[in-house]
């Protein structure tokens, strides 16, 4: 049994990018001893939910890069339909979280939430790749109609969840619309329209779509006022004071006592960062910006090296869905962007989104093993076996 299971681990990452899982693996357990480290007061165990959540998310990884990407993007229309519902059974179950200003999650049987619209990133790279590739296939993906059915796609999940009230959600949408789009060869002068029309409606989104609240949190950033300071400012001018304080090194793993008291709110979430800056300090930092930035590599190399749009689109996706991430999570934790609750990948405590993001690794290692033939290797097998049993029946 034992040798068993060894050769079924040693088989496993014979067919997968052994970079590519050991740098996702490395910023997973980066986050849960950032995680550890925060949570000394005893309170809620945010580390065994983030554990748990880690775990599902490779286990479930495991299984996707055994498979086909283009037998799982089949099944858009189930994919689709999962995600809709998903959504929009948050306007009559959903519930406010404490720590977000959103009505976007669902709580389960045992007082357990999860963020549907984590999940919906995830179904949104599939379906998206598959109507790249399709228009692609058809020779509409610069036609203006085929572009306009593009932005509709992009334009469901991020207007549903911008009614939930998540903007940093749908931002990140309209962010993996745009840059899954144009990587698949998206003409620029539709960008450039595009651009055009949302810089004439800033006056309407401002007067018209944001409410006082999303206001308040953008002039923040630029308001000398002690009232703005002490509200919508607060977090963001103590996550920088527990980043300056810890210097060149840091003041240690569990030694953070801006850290211990919870100076920042929430620290746990949007602003993990600040745990590394104070107790590991700059090296600590840098090495969160340097794990993330050669997985963002490492997965341009594998969508570089995929011969179909439709692999290429998923690499895409991935890699669209950290990198908008981590720019707005960082430019929030250090005053450049509001405040718009973005987690940052792989290092944010939250179960749904720890899951989907390991999840997603799933979906490049199977793009990655289809292209080096390893799947396609183990189906020719079994059809070759199938063919032997035939053969030897038709012989009796």
């Amino acid at each position: 049994m034992i040798k068993r299971t060894f050769q079924l681990i040693v088989n496993y990452f014979e067919h997968i990018d052994k970079l590519f899982f050991l740098l996702t693996l490395t910023a997973s357990v980066y986050g849960c001893i950032l995680i550890a480290s925060m949570q000394r007061d005893g309170g809620v165990n945010f580390l065994k939910t983030q554990i748990t959540a880690v775990c599902i998310g490779f286990g479930v990884s495991v299984l996707l890069s055994r498979a086909d990407y283009r037998s799982i993007a089949r099944l858009w229309l189930l994919i689709a339909g999962f995600a809709l519902l998903l959504t929009f059974s948050v306007f009559f179950v959903g519930i406010q979280v404490s720590g977000t200003d959103d009505v976007g999650w669902i709580r389960l049987p045992g007082g357990m939430t999860f963020q549907p619209s984590e999940i919906t990133k995830v179904c949104f790279i599939m379906t998206f790749s598959k109507h790249l590739a399709y228009l692609d296939e058809t020779g509409r993906l610069k036609s203006f109609i085929g572009v306009m059915t593009l932005l509709l796609h992009g334009m469901i999940p991020a207007a549903l969840i911008h009614i939930q009230g998540d903007d940093g959600a749908a931002l990140v949408f309209v962010l993996m619309f745009i840059i899954m789009s144009f990587a698949a060869g998206v003409q620029l002068r539709y960008f450039i329209f595009l651009g055009v029309i949302i810089t004439a409606a800033l006056p309407l989104l401002w007067f018209r779509v944001l409410n006082i609240d999303q206001k308040s949190r953008l002039t923040a950033l630029f308001s000398s006022d002690d009232s703005m300071f002490m509200t919508y400012g607060w977090q963001q001018y103590q996550g920088r004071i527990s980043i300056s304080s810890g210097g060149m090194f840091g003041r240690g793993l569990f030694h953070g006592t801006r850290v211990e008291r919870n100076a920042v709110p929430y620290q746990e979430n949007d602003f993990i960062f600040t745990v590394a800056g104070e107790e590991l300090g700059f090296i600590g930092c840098i090495a969160i910006v340097l794990i993330l930035a050669f997985v963002l590599l490492r997965v341009l190399i594998i969508a570089g090296r995929t011969k179909d749009l439709l692999g290429r689109s998923i690499c895409i996706g991935f890699f669209a869905l950290t990198a908008s991430q981590v720019m707005l999570n960082l430019g929030m934790v250090l005053g450049l962007l509001p405040v718009i609750g973005v987690t940052l990948p792989f290092f944010s405590s939250g179960g749904t989104s720890a899951a989907c993001i390991c999840l997603c690794t799933g979906l490049v290692q199977s793009v990655y093993a289809t292209q080096n033939g390893t799947v396609m290797h183990r189906r020719s097998v079994s059809q070759g076996r199938l063919l032997r049993v035939r053969t030897s029946g038709a012989h009796r």
